[in-house]
């Protein structure tokens, strides 16, 4: 399908408009977080201080931790991803169903899948190749009884390696039926039909990526970190000597089956048809956020994302298993983690100048930063002038300030005593 086709993509209304025309006042985002007490608390606004100006800042718990709430696709581990709350909060008021909505950073594909099950046209970007082996998979959720009939003609037995190594993770023969696995995939993704790849294949792929390790029998392997992220072989082995456990035989068929069933646990008919009329208009890359120039300018009208933060989190370290299984080399993966503060700064920047090119005049973009280094670096502060100087409108700041384990005081937030604990959100508008 033509690009101009996707940008221009809409749903048609669920209803007649009135014969009688109306007039009513939509309010705007600060005004709605203003007014907001949907869990019992009146937000509290203050005023952050960036180099270059301030900007109204918003304190409430605007989405909840207390209750699942998002859909079952969602069930994909990833290391430091956002919840699938934080993207719906923005899509619902800043965009309308059809509107393209996109993920510069989209890890395991929180916002794209989020917006999809909106209605929304998911746009996605990650410069780690996992990203989409983990997300577009769910656009086309298939039905288990069609994955069960493909796992059963897949070939368990065709292997051409044995890491002798990965013995410290997996049963022997556990680990004879993921080599076969892998030199299934790769030989789909190699033959030229990457695209066109059957979806129960890539479906597969996806689960089986994420039962690579974890703390249960619903893994491949033994007892280890839990799934959105795997240790080092040394560290496996200590864990083994210190558990005095040997790797138990899994039923790989059965777990991925297990995990796929929990994956459409809330696949419902109206959910596949939503998902089947946005699907071919979804677009996804792998690039730098700073260089994606396969998506079209003014074509987007809302950027929700959350960048690396830092050195904070080693994506590569913790995905190194997964490589393995792809058939990727995790050192040719170029991610993007700044150790000093100034480099993030330069870095976001450019990303900011690229967001620019592909939003619509007059979209926005949700920008969430977390919290580092107990709370001590405030890197809210940091991307107010990225946005600015990139040429952005501040429009506020959001605090959804939350009681979990983890807490911290910061931004005048009495939030118990230390730790992470809230997400903090830079909304800025395209001129």
């Amino acid at each position: 399908m033509p690009v101009e086709a996707q940008t221009q993509f809409r749903f048609a209304p669920a209803t007649t408009p009135p014969k009688q025309k109306t007039v009513t006042r939509k309010l705007s985002l600060a005004d709605q977080l203003a007014s907001f007490s949907e869990f019992g608390a009146a937000t509290r606004i203050i005023t952050t201080k960036f180099n270059g100006g301030e900007t109204p800042t918003y304190v409430n718990e605007f989405w909840t931790a207390r209750q699942r709430q998002a859909s079952s696709l969602h069930e994909v581990s990833y290391r430091a991803c956002f919840k699938p709350q934080l993207p719906r909060f923005f899509i619902e008021r800043l965009t309308q169903p059809g509107d393209v909505v996109y993920d510069p950073f989209m890890g395991r594909g929180t916002t794209p899948i989020e917006a999809a099950l909106l209605s929304r046209v998911p746009f996605g970007n990650d410069i780690n190749p996992l990203s989409l082996t983990l997300t577009a998979p769910r656009l086309r959720p298939p039905m288990l009884e069609q994955l069960e009939a493909r796992l059963r003609n897949i070939s368990l037995t065709d292997h051409d390696e044995f890491p002798e190594e990965l013995l410290a993770f997996y049963h022997p023969d556990t680990l004879r039926e993921l080599c076969a696995l892998k030199k299934h995939f790769l030989g789909v993704l190699a033959s030229g039909r990457r695209v066109a790849a059957n979806p129960l294949d890539r479906w597969l792929c996806m689960v089986a990526l994420n039962r690579l390790t974890g703390h249960s029998p619903g893994f491949f392997s033994v007892y280890t970190l839990p799934p959105n992220q795997a240790v080092s072989l040394v560290s496996q082995c200590k864990i083994n000597a210190k558990r005095n456990q040997t790797p138990p035989r899994r039923d790989v068929i059965k777990v991925i089956l297990k995990k796929s069933k929990q994956l459409l646990g809330d696949v419902t008919p109206e959910v596949r048809n939503t998902l089947a009329s946005i699907a071919d208009h979804a677009r996804f890359v792998n690039h730098p956020a700073d260089a994606t120039r396969e998506l079209p300018a003014e074509s987007v009208a809302l950027v929700v994302t959350s960048p690396p933060f830092l050195d904070v989190v080693q994506y590569a370290d913790d995905n190194w298993l997964r490589c393995w299984f792809l058939g990727i080399d995790p050192k040719s993966v170029a991610l993007t983690v700044p150790k000093k503060l100034d480099a993030w700064a330069m870095v976001m920047t450019t990303v900011f100048r690229e967001l620019r090119r592909v939003l619509k005049p007059g979209g926005h973009v949700a920008f969430e930063v977390g919290e580092v280094h107990g709370g001590k670096t405030k890197l809210e502060e940091t991307v107010l002038p990225c946005g600015v100087a990139s040429g952005f409108d501040p429009v506020l700041v959001l605090i959804n300030d939350q009681k979990f384990t983890k807490t911290a005081n910061c931004w005048g937030v009495d939030n118990m005593s230390k730790g992470t604990n809230t997400n903090r959100i830079v909304v800025f508008r395209k001129k």
